[in-house]
């Protein structure tokens, strides 16, 4: 049975990402900050009893990362899907909020990084090999025709980076690391204007994990197989 840990686990695609792992019959390690909060991660978690375990994480705080991964030694991990992420939005004229900057970087930048250094050992023994970020076309620099959202650009146009450098430094240990866009997806960051259900958005992006090779390390790829240009 393969096995995926997910970060933000609790909605939205995180939460459809273990919906639909689960009944394709595989492990699911669902992490969320607050598991007594998360109703409809619990409620899924109960359809499958002991094929979805959930965790407290808050992927910004390194010592839980830490903690989780001592947690789960004996893990294989096939599949990372660092899913947790924040949107903050600013624009040219607004007040430059320094926190919420170094939060979005902590969150969508950093904390993909720490997991994948954390969880390395894990990942290696499984059978996949695959190291996953939810990025978005809004950190794509040379799609950029919109301007403003300079945080949240910025943070995923790192993760980016974070990535494509993870995809040079583990292929010698067989490891794949991508970038997903997933599209404009109807979530609570998305809205009710979005363009995709978060149904077909992670059904598309399975599609593309599931057809990884080693070759498509390092590539930003989009929930329906489409390249997206850096």
């Amino acid at each position: 049975m393969d096995t995926t840990l997910i970060t933000g686990a609790n909605r939205g695609i995180g939460l459809e990402f273990a919906r639909q792992y689960a009944a394709d019959g595989w492990r699911v390690l669902a992490c969320t900050r607050h598991p007594q909060k998360s109703a409809a991660l619990n409620t899924l978690a109960a359809e499958y009893p002991g094929q979805i375990t959930v965790h407290a994480l808050d992927v910004a705080d390194h010592a839980q990362i830490e903690k989780l991964a001592r947690s789960l030694t004996d893990e294989s991990i096939d599949l990372l899907l660092n899913n947790a992420g924040i949107y903050t939005s600013c624009h040219k004229d607004d007040n430059i909020d320094q926190e919420a900057w170094i939060r979005a970087f902590l969150i969508n930048t950093i904390a993909p990084l720490k997991m994948a250094q954390a969880f390395a050992p894990q990942i290696d023994c499984g059978s996949r090999k695959t190291i996953v970020a939810i990025s978005s076309k809004m950190g794509s620099i040379a799609d950029n025709s919109g301007g403003g959202s300079y945080i949240y650009r910025s943070s995923k146009a790192a993760v980016n980076m974070v990535i494509k450098s993870l995809a040079i430094d583990l292929k010698p240990a067989g490891i794949i690391a991508v970038v997903l866009h997933p599209g404009w997806v109807k979530t609570d960051m998305g809205g009710p204007n979005a363009l995709i259900s978060a149904t077909k958005s992670v059904s598309g992006m399975r599609n593309v994990i599931r057809n990884l090779t080693l070759a498509d390390s390092g590539r930003f790829i989009a929930y329906d197989g489409q390249m997206v240009p850096w």
